[in-house]
C-alpha cells in the first residue's frame, strides 16, 4: 500500500474503555484517487502523521521508511475467545452460560498441550 496525504481536520476524539483512542477526521471533497486510496486502507494497520502544513518530500520519505511492527487488530487470545463465543452461539453443548462453556473449552485446549509436554518427556524405547 502506498503512502498518501490528504488535507484533513481533526473533528473529535474519544477514549475507549480498552484505553485506546478513536480519532475522527473530516476532509473537503476528495478526488476519485484519494477516495480509492482511503478505501484500499480500510482495516489495515499503519501510521498516522498529522501536520498543519503539507509534508515535505523528506518527511514523506521518512514516513515511507517506517515499518509496522504491531497489529492493531485483535490479539490471538481475543480471536480465540471470539471464535469460542460463535461456537457457543451455534451449540452451547449443554452449558448455561458462555463463561462455563469458555472454561470447559479452555481446559480441553490446555490439557491437549499439557499432554504434548508429557509426551516429549517420555523416554524413547527401542
Amino acid at each position: 500500500m502506498k503512502t498518501y496525504q490528504l488535507p484533513a481536520f481533526l473533528e473529535s476524539y474519544s477514549s475507549l474503555k480498552d484505553r485506546t483512542i478513536r480519532l475522527r477526521f473530516g476532509t473537503n471533497e476528495l478526488s476519485p484517487q484519494q477516495m480509492a486510496d482511503i478505501h484500499s486502507s480500510l482495516n489495515c494497520t499503519g501510521f498516522l502523521a498529522f501536520n498543519p502544513e503539507p509534508f515535505s518530500t523528506k518527511q514523506i520519505y521518512d514516513i515511507d521508511a517506517l515499518k509496522v511492527d504491531f497489529d492493531a487488530g485483535k490479539t490471538p487470545g481475543q480471536r480465540l475467545r471470539g471464535t469460542l463465543y460463535r461456537l457457543f452461539e451455534q451449540d452451547n453443548e449443554g452449558h448455561k452460560t458462555f463463561a462455563d462453556y469458555y472454561n470447559s473449552k479452555m481446559e480441553i485446549i490446555i490439557n491437549h498441550f499439557k499432554k504434548k509436554i508429557d509426551d516429549l518427556k517420555m523416554p524413547i524405547l527401542r
